[in-house]
């Protein structure tokens, strides 16, 4: 078991060099392959706020989430 953790965390590693050089050496290019996925993300958050603030309920758990109040 130790070995396959082992594993993933040298390959989540060279995961995270292998993106850090595409971004050092493609500024331009990467923005442009991200952006749309996180404009995504975000217009998806925003839609589940707006119908979560529908109701009261709703309205209460943005509060507590707004405040760091764990939820459940």
């Amino acid at each position: 078991m130790r070995k396959i953790k082992y594993s993933i965390r040298e390959e989540h590693k060279d995961q995270i060099e292998r993106w850090a050089n595409y971004v050092r050496d493609n500024p331009q290019e990467w923005k442009a392959k991200l952006k749309p996925f996180l404009d995504a993300q975000i217009i998806m958050a925003r839609r589940f706020y707006n119908k979560l603030a529908e109701t009261p309920e709703g309205r209460e758990k943005i509060k507590l989430l707004k405040n760091n109040v764990k939820l459940g």
